[in-house]
């Protein structure tokens, strides 16, 4: 009887194995599917063959509203007889650090992008290994590091590309004067006048034209530092190399600083306008509407100043209430030797200026 019980457990284990063996198995996501269910499409993690992934350049320089390329391409050594269906996937880290996020995940001619990329983003794939990342619309915020994953079964290879949106950063401050403005309060006014917070990157090139400031502003990881160009006692001293001068990370409730913003290029014009008589900010702002327009935003005046030559030597209004103008050409009576866009600061709003509106090309 012993034996015959043993015998009896002992088949009832070799079946459950054997439909173990058998049983259909459950997709992981996306890229397990065919190894573990051991189709024809050998695993080349147990065949020798080697996975490439590689970007072409390492980083790509673009504009707001425009269009870019991220180059990224794989292959096989030895090279493979017949294409293999593989997955990629691209994914984004802000410049301003942060947590990394998916923008696509593509299979063969399937795709579904994510987020904010929704709708802006596809494969290239115009050759055998092509998975360049197409974006359409760009935004702001969209520089970043970016990185291409290529998964055949268990092989996983990956290379980056940095898009960096080329623009115009400028220092801005609060209405009241000076260092008012906690990290979120920067973030909101960069937002309010079209533009975003710079990240450090921006901040350097824009140090290395010649941005000469010296007042410390918010950047976009959550540092606070200012651009020096022309070492001064106020500005840490004649002893001090110029460079870029860091704060480093501040609190962003507690800490109260400038902001320094970045803007891209304009899908409008940027245009000065004074009627018969100069008007205050409600007339200005009314005007601007009159001629199916919109009173000009700081972010604006400073792309149109930087990004297509507005020089204009009249003070006018803009959105945030401050008075400016724009000059590309230094002359007399208009400012400094040096191009720039020159501020009259936050004027009581009954003062009589002339006005800056932005009219879009939509």
């Amino acid at each position: 009887m012993m034996v015959i019980c043993c015998l009896l457990l002992l088949g009832a284990q070799l079946v459950l194995s054997g439909w173990a063996l058998t049983a259909p198995t459950r997709p992981n996501n996306f890229f397990y599917h065919e190894f573990l269910n051991g189709n024809s499409n050998k695993e080349i993690h147990f065949s020798g063959v080697k996975l490439h992934v590689d970007s072409a350049q390492p980083s790509v320089f673009a504009v707001r509203g425009g269009n870019a390329t991220l180059p990224c391409r794989f292959w096989y050594e030895p090279e493979l007889s017949s294409p293999r269906e593989v997955r990629v996937k691209w994914s984004r880290l802000p410049a301003a650090g942060g947590r990394e996020t998916d923008v696509l995940v593509a299979i063969g001619s399937r795709s579904r992008s994510f987020g904010e990329f929704r709708g802006r983003v596809q494969l290239r794939q115009d050759f055998p290994g092509d998975t360049a990342l197409v974006m359409a619309e760009l935004q702001l915020n969209d520089t970043g590091r970016y990185r291409c994953e290529v998964v055949d079964g268990l092989e996983d290879k990956s290379s980056s590309v940095y898009l960096e949106l080329q623009g115009v950063v400028f220092p801005y401050q609060h209405p009241r004067g000076h260092y008012h403005m906690s990290f979120l309060g920067a973030q909101q006014a960069c937002e309010e006048q079209d533009s975003t917070l710079a990240t450090f990157t921006q901040l350097f090139q824009s140090w290395k034209e010649g941005l000469n400031w010296c007042n410390a502003g918010w950047l976009a990881d959550g540092t606070v530092q200012y651009p020096i160009t022309l070492p001064r006692v106020p500005c840490g001293g004649h002893g001090l190399a110029p460079g870029v001068r860091s704060y480093g990370r501040r609190h962003l409730h507690l800490h109260r600083y400038d902001a320094f913003c970045f803007s891209s290029s304009l899908r409008g014009k940027v245009y000065y306008f004074q009627p018969s008589h100069k008007m205050n900010l409600t007339e200005a702002q009314q005007t601007c509407q009159d001629y199916g327009a919109e009173i000009a935003k700081v972010g604006q005046l400073y792309a149109a100043w930087k990004l297509s030559g507005l020089d204009h030597c009249d003070a006018g209004w803009l959105a945030d209430g401050s008075v400016r103008y724009p000059i590309n050409r230094p002359r007399r009576n208009c400012g400094p030797s040096e191009p720039g866009v020159r501020s009259f600061g936050f004027p009581p709003p009954h003062h009589k200026h002339g006005v800056y509106c932005y009219k879009s090309d939509d």
